[in-house]
């Protein structure tokens, strides 16, 4: 990916960022925006999202979104000159959800803070 396209990915991330908080479709949750990926002709770009929620939520949000492309796109073309305003398709991103469930792993192996031996660190007499 050339330097010029990662400024337009992360552009249109901003910008998409600020806007969704101003739709006001009641199926649309609590979103963040973790990435865009936009075609060298910016022609399509996909817009990868992360909802707080379970699966009936995210995909009421992913409706939502779709629905709201129009507002999107209009708010993108608004504050980015660019050529081409690219057609937004919006997809579940779960490398959120994956590395939370990840961290959880990890603290359950992990030896707290009570199971630390106390040979290590000889009491004060």
């Amino acid at each position: 990916m050339t330097e010029r396209m990662r400024r337009v990915n992360e552009s249109i991330r901003q910008v998409l960022s600020e806007a969704l908080p101003d739709l006001k479709d009641p199926r649309i949750g609590f979103v963040t925006v973790t990435g865009v990926v936009t075609t060298a002709d910016l022609q399509h770009a996909t817009v990868y999202i992360s909802v707080f929620g379970g699966p009936r939520k995210r995909d009421a949000t992913l409706r939502g979104l779709t629905a709201a492309h129009g507002v999107l796109q209009s708010a993108i073309a608004h504050e980015l000159k660019l050529k081409r305003t690219p057609q937004l398709a919006f997809e579940y991103d779960p490398t959120v959800e994956q590395g939370m469930r990840m961290t959880k792993l990890i603290d359950d192996l992990a030896p707290g803070p009570d199971d630390s031996d106390d040979d290590d660190h000889p009491a004060d007499n």
